[in-house]
């Protein structure tokens, strides 16, 4: 048996402002969809469920995520989820330049949780607030720099 990760589902507020920030970040929308039915309700196992996705890739073509925004039934807030609780944590990319991709979520009011870190002058990474509350976390290897 072979296994492969085919995508991180996201439920979000605001499609279209998800969708902006994270292909401003680099990623690209590789499809959209409306899903609703019988296939639907099973697959999720929600009755009713209908929403509008987005597949968004990352340009290396390996990363996934798949965005939801619920029509119906309709979404529920939460609070948005802390570093230190249990469950879906954050989602983590690779930038070539950590300080450009920070000016980029800026312009969509996303900013470092608390600032950015230097891990054993082997990265720069900070976690920052996306839309809908993602925790998603961008880091710079140093070590490309050296090379």
């Amino acid at each position: 048996m072979s296994i492969i990760l085919e995508n991180v589902g996201i439920a979000v507020r605001d499609l279209e402002a998800t969708i902006a920030f994270f292909t401003d970040l680099g990623l690209t929308v590789v499809g959209r969809d409306t899903i609703s039915g019988e296939w639907a309700d099973t697959a999720v196992g929600l009755d009713g469920n209908h929403a509008r996705i987005a597949l968004l890739q990352t340009p290396d073509g390996h990363g996934r995520l798949e965005l939801f925004e619920y029509i119906h039934p309709e979404a529920i807030e939460t609070e948005a989820t802390r570093p230190e609780q249990i469950g879906m944590h954050r989602v983590a990319f690779s930038v070539d330049d950590l300080d450009a991709a920070l000016e980029i979520a800026a312009r969509h009011g996303c900013h470092p949780l608390r600032g950015v870190a230097t891990y054993e002058d082997v990265y720069r990474l900070t976690y920052l607030r996306g839309p809908s509350g993602i925790i998603v976390m961008l880091a710079q290897d140093l070590r490309r720099e050296r090379r």
